[in-house]
This record gives structure tokens, C-alpha cells and sequence, in this order.
């Protein structure tokens, strides 16, 4: 049964204060007003003083309105008419359709039980070189795209959503600009991937507190889709706007701060939502990728810093490319010893290749005599850098492998490649 009060403690900002007993953390609660009806939640009991963080914010509220108690936590539909749909940090549509309301499911329940998950053994394909090819994607691995604030995060995100071979795509989106949120609906539009996308879109002028929904409402649902046996992929961006909403909500509840003001469990927090990324024997698949931009390109941050630690490798983005040296995928030798002979020779012979040309590069800026191996790697890493670490590329792992194999035979002779000679016997491209 619902419980009503009709007295209000105090306001603080967007928090307030009830007494009421028999109240659980987390619970939802409407709090009714001159202006309407507000959601809040319940953030912090302490006895019988019970704090809600309101949804839109603390003002037109008075200590005479009335809150009433829902009895449960934020709650989500799942059905599959989500495909296709947009929707804000309360669950609430986006895009002009009509609410849902069927088959409610609670979300930020705990991860999946270990036993229950089978170890990572198939790849996912997304036709980007720089991941397929040298640091690949695979099914319920967890992986954060570090970055920094100007760099094509969003679009590379988009193009993932787009050609990912996968079932479901759930994008959730924190603090994006709404520029940034037409981008993706548009772009998801006109290349034919909205159909099988659900979107939670929270934009930098929505409340703070569903900010903190968008992530647990994505991984809930891509849970439901993923015991249909479907193959998920949860992309999210930006979580350092996650955490900066922690952040700020711990500052108006006056909680002692931790490293950069951050609370001190922001390492709990992010855990418990990367944690969600699964793979079941018997059903389908949850794939996490969520982009942490660094403030300052400072790896040391509080948030990369802490995600380092429960993620699987990442992806750097710098200068609008994949960084092929700060990128790792630590379970890509799950599955590219199995996707063709070549792929984990020519892997690390190009990058080593492309190391060298590195050192090249910062010998002719010195100006240092250019040998005629200085030659070669010079043409190397420029024909690198345009055919494969240029985003707008786009071509299956197969023929990747291909171009691989012709730009070291246009750069290089055999022996100066460093692979091993039956590869070279089977996959050297003839001179046309």
C-alpha cells in the first residue's frame, strides 16, 4: 500500500526530508505540488528521516506538499515494442510515442552470478580495422573508449552501433549535448540500425538524479533482451558524466568527499555497472562499451583511473584515431587465433612496423641522415595510419587482413617484415 505524508522536514537544493517508517533505499516517491508531480528518490535513511533527491529539482516546493511513497524502485518496461523507441532518464518517452507500461522490471539489481556466465570465445565484428584486426571486440567483454572532450567519441560510438554484428544495440546517453542526441537518433535512422536500437538519453539540461538512471535502465533491459538469447551491446557515454552526477548528488547531501571530491565508493559504483557484461551458455550475451572522456587527458583521473581496474583493456582515442600503442584488448587472444592463421602474425608485425616508424619520425624532426630502411617505414606509417587507422575505413576483418599483407609487400621486402616464412609463402601478395 501506498503511504502518504503531508509534512515536509526541510528542502536542502534538490533534497528533501520526510519522516516515515518502514521506507527502503532506493524507493521512488511522488512528491505533488502546485506545478504537478515530481518523482524523487529515496537517497539516505537515517532512522526515521527519510532523504529524497527530487527529479526536477527542489524549487516550487513547499513543507506543505505531499509525498507519497510508491513502494518500489525506478522501474522499466521491457517488451519488444522498445526497439526503435527513445527515452529520458525517468523511463519516460522521448520521442513522442506512447508511454509503456507493460511487464515492469527493476532496475540495478545485482550482476549476474559467476557461475552462471561461460568464458568469452566469439568475436564481434564492427568493419572498424583498428578493432577488429588489432584489438577486437569480443562478446560480453567489458571495454571503455578513453578520450578526451573534442575528439569524434559520439560518431565513432554511432558507427559501432550501426555496423556491429549484433542483435540488439542499447544506447544510454549521460549529460550529452542535444545536438549529440540528434546525431545518434539521425545517424542510427538513416543507416537502417534504429530498428533494432533502444535509446535512454539523458541531455545536459535534464535533473542530475537521471543521469544516474540511464545506465542501470539500459543493462536492465539489455539483461531481458539477453535471456531471449540475443546478442546486446550496451554503449555508453559519457560515464565521467555519470560519476560527475554522483558527484554533485554527495555534495548536496554533504557526504565527506574522497579523491577530487569524487564519493569515496565511485570505484563500487562503476564496478557494479560494467559487471553487468555477460555471456550465458544457454542464452544470449550482454557487450559493455562506455566511453570515459579524461579531463586534461589526465589518466589519472579519478574515473579512467578507477575504471582501469575493472575493465578489460581499452580503447584510446587521440587525434580522431584509435591509438594502436594505449589500446588493449586483453581477451582479443580469445578469438583471433581462431579467425584466420595470419591474424595474430600480421597483427604484431605491423604494429611493430609501426613502432619503428614512430622512432623514423622522431628522428627526421631532429634531423638526423634518412637511411634507406628510414624510407620504407616513412611509407609504411603514412599508408598505415590512411588505410587503416583512419575511422572512416570500413571493411570486413578478411579483407583488412589483406590490406595488411599488401602494404608490407608494397613497403617491404619478405625478410624485413620479421614473419614467420609460411605465411609469407601462403599469404605474400604476388607483384602485379
Amino acid at each position: 500500500m501506498n503511504k502518504v505524508y503531508s509534512k515536509i522536514e526541510s528542502i536542502t537544493g534538490n533534497v528533501i526530508t520526510v519522516r516515515a517508517e518502514d521506507i527502503r533505499y532506493g524507493d521512488l516517491a511522488e512528491v505533488d505540488t502546485e506545478f504537478g508531480v515530481s518523482l524523487a528518490e529515496v537517497n539516505r535513511l537515517a532512522g526515521d528521516i527519510v532523504s529524497l533527491q527530487v527529479f526536477a529539482g527542489g524549487r516550487g516546493i513547499s513543507t506543505g506538499d505531499t509525498v507519497r511513497f510508491l513502494g518500489h524502485p525506478m522501474e522499466v518496461s521491457f517488451s519488444e515494442n522498445l526497439m526503435g523507441r527513445v527515452f529520458n532518464g525517468s523511463a519516460k518517452p522521448r520521442d513522442g510515442g506512447p508511454e509503456l507500461h507493460e511487464h515492469l522490471i527493476t532496475i540495478g539489481g545485482p550482476s549476474v552470478n559467476p557461475a552462471e556466465r561461460i568464458v568469452p570465445r566469439k568475436m564481434i565484428r564492427t568493419g572498424i580495422p583498428m578493432i577488429d584486426m588489432f584489438n577486437t571486440l569480443v562478446v560480453s567483454q567489458k571495454l571503455p573508449i578513453f578520450s578526451i572532450s573534442g575528439e569524434p567519441y559520439n560518431e565513432l560510438l554511432a558507427r559501432i552501433a550501426m555496423q556491429a554484428e549484433v542483435d540488439v544495440i542499447i544506447l544510454g546517453g549521460m549529460g550529452l549535448k542535444f545536438d549529440d542526441y540528434l546525431y545518434f537518433k539521425d545517424t542510427l535512422e538513416n543507416g537502417g540500425a534504429l530498428s533494432r536500437t533502444v535509446m535512454f538519453i539523458h541531455t545536459a539540461s535534464d535533473p542530475t538524479v537521471e543521469c544516474l538512471m540511464v545506465p542501470d535502465m539500459a543493462l536492465a533491459v539489455a539483461e531481458q533482451f539477453a535471456l531471449q538469447k540475443k546478442d546486446v551491446l550496451v554503449l555508453l557515454t559519457d560515464m565521467t558524466s555519470f560519476a560527475d552526477a554522483m558527484k554533485e548528488i554527495a555534495v548536496s547531501q554533504e557526504q565527506v568527499p574522497s579523491n577530487r571530491g569524487y564519493p569515496g565508493d565511485l570505484y563500487s559504483q562503476l564496478a557494479a555497472r560494467y559487471e553487468k557484461a555477460v555471456d550465458f551458455e544457454t542464452a544470449g550475451s550482454i557487450t559493455i562499451l562506455g566511453v570515459t572522456t579524461m579531463p586534461g587527458d589526465d589518466v589519472t583521473h579519478p574515473v579512467p583511473d578507477n575504471t582501469g581496474y575493472i575493465t578489460e583493456g581499452q580503447y584510446y582515442l587521440r587525434g580522431g584515431r584509435i591509438e594502436p600503442f594505449g589500446s588493449l584488448s586483453r581477451l582479443k587472444q580469445m578469438v583471433n587465433g581462431k579467425t584466420r592463421k595470419d591474424h595474430r602474425a600480421i597483427m604484431d608485425g605491423m604494429i611493430k612496423l609501426y613502432s619503428y616508424y614512430k622512432d623514423t619520425l622522431e628522428k627526421k624532426s631532429m634531423g638526423f641522415m634518412m637511411t634507406p630502411w628510414d624510407g620504407k617505414l616513412l611509407k609504411y606509417g603514412e599508408r598505415f595510419e590512411k588505410e587503416m587507422m583512419d575511422l572512416s575505413v570500413n571493411i570486413p576483418l578478411e579483407r583488412a587482413l589483406d590490406l595488411g599483407w599488401e602494404i608490407l609487400a608494397d613497403c617491404f621486402n619478405p625478410e624485413e617484415t620479421g614473419l614467420r616464412t609460411e605465411l609469407i609463402n601462403e599469404f605474400w601478395p604476388e607483384k602485379q
